[in-house]
């Protein structure tokens, strides 16, 4: 049998279960479709509970969550989860100033760490977030904000990224994350399989929320988000651009030269991407045609979409579908 994947969870008084419950039997949920599917490629998890202290940490619903080792194991993680902590997180962050320390050794031994709501202060604490993007609970990012002034704080993101450290702000959030890392671990299958029977809810692609730390962050320009947000959920639509400028107020002319100058690409090469990448989707997961895969993302005809991929990934359609599939179920 392969090496495990270690997978802790820090505990403390005060923390969200909510926050260690649902990812740990998310990820057993994609462990066990995995082992079904993956034959010699799968790696089993083990889960690791670490704690200060070896008693059983408590809630106020009389729920207790027992550690089966202690924080000196962090560093030997390849992912830990820092859960929430409920109400002012501080008083825990004083009594458990160990866990930050020991979070710093688990990213310099190679280890990612997901932080969650206001366990995303830990992450704070160990100096791992400074001069990086990262977000909390809505309720604490003004507090965050005075307390950790270099950290790049996005409280309009549910979930930012920076290599190897995750943070998210809501429970929904933490459960896209995780069908994120389950795909990066046991492939998009499992990951769907996830997505589709855990919770009806877990819905929005990972990509679509988070905040990536290298991208091109959002502009200021209120009137051509909207735009934007339009197109994302109309793409699919025969859609001519004049229309879309009319309908927002613009002339024509207006329209193309704010766009531009908004976000540094045409409406009509915006347009062709979005179209482009919800194709690239359709062909590593489902077994719809060329044709009518084009046609589901507003390409209109197999000859179109094909001209698309060529010009901007130097491969066909189908060229494309049967590498990616190679890479993701292989």
């Amino acid at each position: 049998m392969k090496q495990p994947i270690n997978i802790a969870f820090t505990l403390y008084e005060h923390m969200l279960f909510t926050s260690v419950t649902l990812p740990a039997e998310m990820l057993r949920a994609g462990e066990a479709y995995a082992k079904r599917h993956l034959g010699p490629k799968f790696r089993p998890l083990k889960l690791n509970w670490l704690a200060q202290h070896d008693t059983a940490i408590e809630n106020n619903l009389g729920m207790q969550l027992s550690p089966n080792g202690d924080l000196n194991m962090l560093a030997e993680q390849d992912y830990v989860i820092v859960p929430s902590i409920w109400r002012n997180p501080r008083p825990v962050l004083r009594r458990h100033n160990d866990i930050a320390i020991q979070l710093a050794s688990t990213w310099q031994q190679g280890g990612t760490i997901i932080g969650v709501g206001t366990g995303v202060c830990f992450l704070a604490e160990s100096g791992l977030l400074n001069n990086h993007p990262a977000t909390t609970h809505w309720h604490y990012a003004t507090q965050f904000e005075r307390n950790y002034p270099l950290v790049n704080l996005k409280p309009d993101f549910f979930i930012t990224q920076s290599e190897r450290i995750y943070t998210v702000a809501s429970l929904n959030a933490l459960a896209d994350v995780i069908v994120h890392l389950i795909s990066q671990l046991y492939g998009v299958a499992a990951a769907n399989h996830v997505q589709q029977n855990f919770s009806h809810e877990i819905r929005k692609p990972y990509e679509e929320q988070r905040y990536l730390e290298g991208a091109v962050d959002k502009h200021p320009d209120e009137q051509i988000a909207a735009i934007q947000f339009w197109l994302k959920h109309n793409f699919a639509s025969d859609i001519l651009l004049a229309d879309v400028a009319k309908q927002f107020d613009m002339s024509y002319r207006t329209f193309n030269r704010r766009f531009k100058a908004a976000t540094g690409q045409t409406a009509a090469d915006y347009l062709q991407v979005l179209r482009l990448e919800n194709a690239k989707e359709l062909l590593a997961n489902s077994n719809l045609s060329i044709q009518d895969v084009a046609i589901s993302v507003g390409f209109n005809a197999q000859g179109l979409l094909t001209r698309v991929f060529k010009a901007r990934l130097q491969q066909t359609p189908s060229e494309y579908r049967k590498i990616v599939r190679k890479k993701l179920f292989f």
